[in-house]
Order: C-alpha cells, then sequence, then structure tokens
C-alpha cells in the first residue's frame, strides 16, 4: 500500500546522535530487524569528535580502551597510532565503523531534531526535524552525548568584539593559524589545558583568563600501554570482561591502601607511580579513600601542587595556577602535555579571574577590573551544559503534555539513567544517574545500548510495545544517586558533575559514582527480577513488578561484600571465647577514632546481687569544650556475651564529640559466666553510682541520661524502668539504638533481615540461648517491651531498615508512646544493625548519628538554663 501524500515516514526507532553512542545504537536495532532513522546537525558521524578539532584535541582514555568492543574483528581490522589518539584519528576511526556497517544509509546528516511529543492513543512518538519532516516511531533513542551541548556565555559584550572569534566546542574544520596575533583564551577545562601549549606556539602573545585553577597531570603521551596491548593479545575477551566489570571501565587493580594510614615513603611512591603512568584511573586511585576522605585527598592534592611549583618558575603564577577550592577529583581533573610549562615562556600571561575579573569584552579586547588587553582573537573554551543540556535542547513532551525540561525544573529525575517516568519508550545513552562522565565512556555506552536493545527485543518476545519506569522505582534510584554521591567529596565542589557551570541549574550530582561494576550488576538485577520497577504494556495487556532495585547505602553494600570475601566463619558456630577473640581481631583493623577533650578509664560498683566480680570497669569521655557538661551512661552491644570498653570506643568518642556530654562507657558483666539478670542489674547500678558522683565526672548533678546500642539498648531501656520504680536516680532521656526489646522472634523484621546483614536470626537465637532461659525471656528485665512503659523518661530510638531487630525498635517505640512518653523515631535508611556505629568506615552513618547526637543534647537544659539538680 503506498502511503498517503504527507503522511509521516513510519520507523521503529528515531535515535538522535551520530557518535559512539548512536552508531552502536543503529548497529544493534539492525540486528533486531527494526527499521531506524538516525539524524545529526553535523555533515558526517563522529558526534564530540566530529565537533571537538581544536588544537591538541585528544581523548583522555587510552586508546585500548576508548574503542568499541563488541566486534573481535574489527579491533583486529583497526589500529591506534598512540596511547591518546587525536582527534583526527578517533574521528577517522568512527568513520571506519560507520562504513565498515554501512551505518550511514539510516543516518540523515546536517539535520536536528526540532519537537518529539508522545502520542497516548498511538503508543508513537511524533517527531519534527529543522527541514520540516515529519516522522512516527516506537521507540525515541536520545544518544547525543553527555559534552555536546555548549554553555551559553555569562560574559558581558561578547557581541562586541570585532577580532576573531573562536570556540573550542565548534572549531573550523580548516583550522586556525594563530601566528604573529594576540590571543587570548578564556577556560582552563579540559579543552584549554590541551589547547593552550599550541596556541603559544603560534601567538606572538597569548593571554590566558582563568576562572578556576584546575588539578592536571602530565599524558606521557606515546606508543599504547605494552602491558595492555600484551594482555589483549593473550586474551581479548578477559581484558574487555575485565573492563565492563570495573569501577570506572577500564581494567584497573584497586588498592586497599588508605592515605590517612599509609606511611610518608608509601604514599610518595604510590604518588610518583601513578604520575610516571599518566593516566586518570591510576592518579585518581593513589589510596583506596581519596574521593572520601580530605586527609587523604589532601595528601595527592599538595602532591599535585608541589609539582606545579616545581614546573612554574614564576612563583606567584605557579600559585595561582595551584587548585585550592576543591579537592582533587572533585571536578574532571585533566591530562596535558607541556601545558604548565607553557607559561614560563615570555610571551604567555595568566591572568586571574578571582582577583581580577573581567568586566566586559570590548570592540578590540578585553577589559578587566585593573587593566585592558588588546587582541587579534579570543578562544572561548567556556565548556558544556552538561548531561542534561542537549537532551533538554529537543523539549521532550511525554504523556499528559508533561515537557522534559518542565519535569527536570529542580534537576533530572530517572531510573537507571536510562529512562524517565512520563515518557514511554524514551531511551536515553549514557543519561544522568548512570556512571557516563565518570568512567571509560566507550564501555558505559555499549552497556547502555545493549541493555536498551535486549529490553526491545525481550519486549517483543513477550507481545509488549511500551515500557515506561514507575515513579516509585525512579525515585528509589534518584535516592541511590544521590547517598552514592554523599559519601563522597564530590558534592562539595562546584563542577560541571553538579550543574554549577550555567548559570540557574539546578545543583545535583548528575552523574552515577557508585561504579561501573555496581551499575552493571543493578542494571542486571532489574532484567532479572522481570524489570523491576518497570511498566510493560501491549495489545496482550499489561505487567508491572513495581519496587526499587537498590536501598541499602552504597557503603554499607561494599561493607558487607568485603566482609563476605573475607570468609570468617558464622558466629554462632563459634564459643563465646572463640567469639570475642574474632570481635577483638576485627576492632584492631579499624581507622583511627574522633579525638575528645580527655579519656580515661576506672572502676565503679557493680551490682550488690550476685556480682562476684565486684566492680565494673568504665571508660570515661570528656568534651574538649569546657564543663561542666551534662552525663550519658552508656552500654555497649554484644548480645550479652560480646563487647567491652574497646569494642564500642569509636562510637564513645563520636557521641561525647557530638553531644558535648561525658560519656561513661560501662563494661556490664557478660553471659554465659554472668547470665540474666545479671547485665541488667548491672545497668541499674552503674546508672545510680554515676548519678550519685556526676559532679566528680565532670559532669552536671541532675542532668544524666543513658544510651546503648543493640544488648545494651535492652539494659538501658531496663534500667530506666527500674530507676522510675525504685525512685530514682532521675532519668533525662533514653537512647536506644537498634535495641532489643522482646525475646519474640516471629516479627517480619526476622524474616525479612535474618540473613546476610551481620546480625542475623540464628545469631540473635545464640545470643539468647548464652543469656536466659526460655522462662526467663519474658521478664521485663529481660524483654522491657513487656514491662510496665508508664512514666518513663523520654527516648529516642533509631533503627535501622536491614536489622532483624528493627521491628523490635518499632513496636518500643510505639509502645512508649502509647503510654504517653515523649518519643523520637531515627530511621537509619538503608543501614544494618551494626553499619551505624561503623564510625570511620560506613559515611553514610555519620548524618544518623549526627541525628542521635542532637537526640541527647535535647535531653538536656540549654546551657543557660539551671538544670534540675536532683538526684
Amino acid at each position: 500500500m503506498n502511503k498517503p501524500a504527507g503522511a509521516p515516514e513510519q520507523f521503529d526507532a528515531v535515535v538522535v546522535g551520530a557518535g559512539f553512542s548512536g552508531l552502536y545504537m543503529v548497529y544493534r536495532l539492525r540486528g533486531l530487524g527494526l527499521s531506524v532513522k538516525a539524524f545529526d546537525s553535523a555533515d558526517d558521524v563522529g558526534g564530540t569528535w566530529y565537533w571537538n578539532r581544536y588544537p591538541g584535541a585528544r581523548c583522555d582514555i587510552p586508546t585500548t580502551d576508548y574503542t568499541y568492543s563488541f566486534d573481535p574483528e574489527l579491533e583486529k581490522d583497526w589500529t591506534w597510532s598512540e596511547k591518546y589518539a587525536t582527534q583526527p584519528e578517533i574521528l577517522d576511526y568512527l568513520r571506519f565503523v560507520a562504513d565498515r556497517y554501512g551505518l550511514r544509509a539510516d543516518i540523515e546528516f546536517s539535520t536536528s531534531v526540532t519537537s518529539a511529543r508522545w502520542d497516548e492513543q498511538d503508543k508513537r512518538w511524533s517527531i519534527t526535524t529543522d527541514r520540516g519532516a515529519q516522522l512516527r516511531c516506537r521507540y525515541y533513542i536520545m544518544a547525543s552525548g553527555c559534552l555536546s551541548m555548549p554553555k551559553t556565555l555569562d560574559i558581558k559584550g561578547t557581541d562586541r568584539f570585532a577580532g576573531k572569534v573562536y570556540f573550542t566546542s565548534q572549531w573550523p574544520h580548516e583550522g586556525v593559524d594563530f601566528t604573529g596575533q594576540r590571543v587570548a583564551v578564556i577556560g582552563t577545562g579540559s579543552s584549554g589545558i590541551q589547547s593552550i601549549p599550541l596556541i603559544a606556539l603560534q601567538a606572538s602573545q597569548l593571554t590566558v583568563f582563568q576562572r578556576t585553577p584546575n588539578f592536571s597531570v602530565p599524558a606521557h603521551n606515546g606508543p599504547a600501554p605494552a602491558d595492555r596491548l600484551a594482555w589483549l593479545a593473550r586474551d581479548r575477551e578477559e581484558y574487555r570482561d575485565a573492563a565492563r566489570w570495573s569501577l570506572g571501565g577500564m581494567p584497573v587493580e584497586p588498592t586497599g591502601i588508605l592515605g590517612v594510614t599509609a606511611s610518608e615513603t608509601v604514599a610518595r611512591e604510590r604518588f610518583e607511580d601513578a604520575w610516571k603512568q599518566g593516566q586518570l584511573f591510576a592518579i585518581l586511585g593513589v589510596f583506596a579513600d581519596q574521593a572520601v576522605n580530605p586527609a587523604s585527598n589532601k595528601i595527592v592534592a599538595d602532591m599535585i601542587r608541589e609539582k606545579i611549583r616545581s614546573v612554574v618558575v614564576d612563583p606567584r603564577m605557579a600559585d595561582a595556577l595551584c587548585p585550592k577550592d576543591h579537592y582533587f577529583g572533585t571536578k574532571r581533573p585533566c591530562l596535558d602535555t607541556g601545558y604548565f610549562e607553557t607559561y614560563n615562556l615570555p610571551h604567555v600571561r595568566l591572568v586571574d579571574l578571582r582577583t581580577q575579573p573581567i568586566t566586559s569584552i570590548t570592540e578590540d579586547g578585553i577589559d578587566t577590573a585593573d587593566e585592558s588587553f588588546g587582541l587579534d582573537a579570543i578562544v572561548y573554551a567556556t565548556g558544556f551544559d552538561a548531561m542534561t543540556g542537549a537532551l533538554a535542547a529537543v523539549n521532550a513532551v511525554g504523556r499528559d503534555g508533561l515537557s522534559l525540561t518542565r519535569k527536570w525544573a529542580a534537576g533530572p529525575s530517572t531510573y537507571l539513567g536510562l529512562m524517565t517516568a512520563g515518557f514511554p519508550n524514551f531511551f536515553m545513552i549514557t543519561g544522568p544517574g548512570s556512571p557516563s562522565v565518570l568512567s571509560n565512556m566507550a564501555v558505559s555506552i555499549e552497556q547502555h545500548v545493549d541493555w536498551v536493545a535486549d529490553c526491545l527485543k525481550d519486549m517483543g518476545a513477550e507481545g509488549f510495545d511500551a515500557i515506561e519506569p514507575t515513579p516509585v522505582a525512579e525515585a528509589g534510584w534518584d535516592q541511590h544517586v544521590r547517598d552514592c554521591a554523599a559519601i563522597t567529596l564530590h558534592p562539595t565542589a562546584s563542577s560541571w558533575y553538579m550543574g554549577a557551570n550555567v548559570p540557574g541549574k539546578p545543583r545535583v550530582f548528575l552523574p552515577y559514582i557508585g561504579g561501573v561494576d555496581v551499575y552493571r550488576r543493578a542494571c542486571d538485577d532489574v532484567v532479572a527480577q522481570d524489570y523491576l520497577g518497570f511498566r510493560r504494556s501491549g495489545p496482550g495487556g499489561e505487567r508491572c513488578r513495581d519496587g526499587v532495585i537498590r536501598q541499602m547505602q552504597p557503603d554499607v553494600s561494599l561493607v558487607l561484600q568485603l566482609m563476605a570475601g573475607m570468609g570468617l566463619p558464622p558466629m554462632e558456630t563459634l564459643s563465646a571465647g572463640e567469639a570475642r577473640a574474632l570481635m577483638a581481631a576485627v576492632a584492631a583493623t579499624l581507622p583511627p577514632s574522633p579525638e575528645v577533650g580527655e579519656v580515661t578509664d576506672g572502676l565503679m560498683p557493680g551490682s550488690a546481687t550476685g556480682n562476684t566480680a565486684g566492680d565494673l570497669p568504665y571508660r570515661l569521655y570528656r568534651p574538649a569544650s569546657a564543663g561542666p557538661h551534662p552525663v550519658v551512661v552508656y552500654f555497649h552491644g554484644g548480645g550479652w556475651v560480646l563487647g567491652d570498653l574497646d569494642s564500642d570506643d569509636p562510637l564513645c568518642r563520636d557521641l561525647c564529640a557530638r553531644s558535648d556530654a561525658v560519656i561513661v562507657s560501662v563494661n556490664y558483666r557478660h553471659a554465659p559466666e554472668a547470665r540474666f539478670p545479671a547485665a541488667a542489674e548491672d545497668a541499674f547500678a552503674a546508672l545510680r553510682w554515676t548519678a550519685a558522683h556526676a559532679g566528680e565526672l565532670g559532669g552536671i548533678p541532675g542532668q544524666v541520661a543513658v544510651a546503648g546500642w543493640s544488648a545494651g539498648a535492652n539494659i538501658a531501656a531496663v534500667a530506666c524502668q527500674l530507676a522510675r520504680d525504685a525512685g530514682g536516680p532521675r532519668v533525662a532521656g533514653q537512647l536506644l539504638i537498634c535495641p532489643v526489646t522482646d525475646s519474640d522472634m516471629t516479627r517480619s523484621s526476622y524474616d525479612e533481615n535474618g540473613d546476610g546483614y551481620v546480625l542475623t536470626t540464628p545469631l540473635m537465637r545464640w545470643f539468647w540461648d548464652y543469656y536466659a532461659d526460655p522462662a526467663d525471656r519474658g521478664d521485663p528485665r529481660a524483654a522491657p517491651l513487656r514491662g510496665n512503659l508508664d512514666g518513663l523518661p523520654p527516648a529516642c530510638v533509631l533503627t535501622a531498615d536491614f536489622d532483624p531487630l528493627r521491628d523490635d525498635g518499632l513496636a518500643y517505640a510505639d509502645a512508649l508512646a502509647a503510654a504517653g512518653n515523649e518519643v523520637r523515631r531515627v530511621r537509619a535508611r538503608g543501614h544494618t544493625h551494626t553499619s551505624v556505629t561503623m564510625v570511620g568506615v560506613v559515611i553514610s552513618g555519620a548524618p544518623v548519628r549526627a541525628e542521635i547526637a542532637g537526640a541527647l543534647k535535647d535531653f538536656f537544659p540549654a546551657p543557660d538554663q539551671p538544670g534540675d539538680q536532683s538526684h
């Protein structure tokens, strides 16, 4: 049947972009037997590598890795000339790929998509181009690149300059000859750092206007690394698979060395080795913790600044070139060839815009606050509206007239960086919320294209023709992306990763920083769980398994993986002595604890009932601030069997520093040597003694609270009930961290979280069997939930999502509130029973600990108010 005159062309898929991602997407769609039309505003393939032709333009990933891997024969037939290929060679490679697979036939060049609208009734996208063409397609795929939309200039007078103006993002194809010219370069990001040394070779005078100094390391370009070539020759598939399952998309062996604990010799050796390699992932991985720990990051950053000062002769210029306003790696670091050496040339000048800002571009040049610069040419190396700019430029309109720009007004929201709710059959290749710019783009592009192609194949096989993420799944992924970023130093920088380079753009960390390997696993898990979080529909009906693919905090997940890899025996298979030895060995490996004003050990009398050991050891933590302070009696965790003054030392230090309270950590008696009710009796005895001696301990009499974690929280809660029944001492509040409040193990959290999260259901049975006979487990001194809850002190109850005891804590909080007590609930979202207490290890626990420390403060009167002095 002939198509009616003027009727839109019909395609299965429309692809925007003909760079790395667009070419491979067309290739895969063809392989599925789908009809496809791709568009690109350029007159040839290449994407970023078509437009970015400025002097010195190169990739910053070794060309052994910055390449397609889908066809072994393609790799055999193309050989890169050097370690870091130049723009012309990369463009030639993409042209070679396009010709090899005949991809140009499905690409319309010099054409831009100007509008895209979803037709809910027809379940198709209506596409319009700048040439007036109308198309209809089932699937609309943006392969437009993360760094393809130049940012709008925000400098006054840019239209006044009478000389030549160039943009590194749209460089003239015929090249530029700057011989004998006075040239300005504005911007010292990657394109500026690559182009400045070559422009300096021609210009008679070069002035670099630097907004923010950037970290850069020498590329040491030359032949491709011999070790990588040998690995590829030996086992190409092993090499490529190692890249796919690596942190950044390159086979790099991660280190376990921490900057904060490494010796000066080890730190220097690791840095110098990375410096000699001339690879971004090497310098970004000197230490395992440099992306999350300011002290470790400073070690690397100081060494880079030392290198800059050793190269640049003028000390003032060297200082201006040293980045000081952001942690290393939180803005995109650069690879260079002779960049800092360029500033030693007599005709090159650096203008620091932080001290000498541009006031206006003029007809003749540039005016700053202090002087005027006459110029023949200006080069703008001012960067891109990264990751969202190209997607927003074609303002797609989804269901119910919702435009993408309106949906993303407060920042992009995606599921896996692949799709966004409200826009069926709309795919993004390396979109926001995926590893993209933090990875080897070639690997991330292939993974995304393969996922989309396999998804469409699965849909066809199951009779579906529409797919869309659910709001629940999307919100969960957005939260996971934020959680991953929050444990790093990256959000502290005003970077284009955060959208900070574009005025008015929402400050949101755009890429996924959890790693290529972790991300790939999440995408695979979504598919394995019947496309969890996606709604698929077709003529035969609809299928949706809603949910969130990642809810655990990323650093908690990493700790669990590391522990699983250690092959530790299940604790419940050990004797009490063996379990204590194991716990002590693990504690000895922990990083340094927070500093406080003073730490002293002492002894206090234990319970008068059955305490043949007599005194109880305690450890007192005083804040650094002037006292006296409120006092908190703290009881460690360990199931009434394990733990001592050392096991919870980091947490006690942290609470002391954050709450500005004296912490008295008490080592109560343990089972099986001293079974129920010994621990509870010791807790009450410790509370009474501490209240009576608060002043001597540097505390404020009458301002005493209790706190505990796990079994320690159990006896803290019991101590409050016993104090009430005994008529004192008065307790200002109770902080219960992941408490055991009952012996009933039929609650759902025991089923949901009873395996794989350190504290397990079998281990809780082991604890109970050591501590109390079944007949005693309903006693309120063992199960405070079963006691009288009237008239108890204000409580803060912390529960963790992945804790078998979660429902114990929730039930106790509910019961306290029902009895008329003041209760503050704190949820440790994405945490396990143990992770919140892992000070210095689990970074995501810090905000939770800050919140409970704030609750401790709230138990006591403000410092300028008199407290209750009664005992």
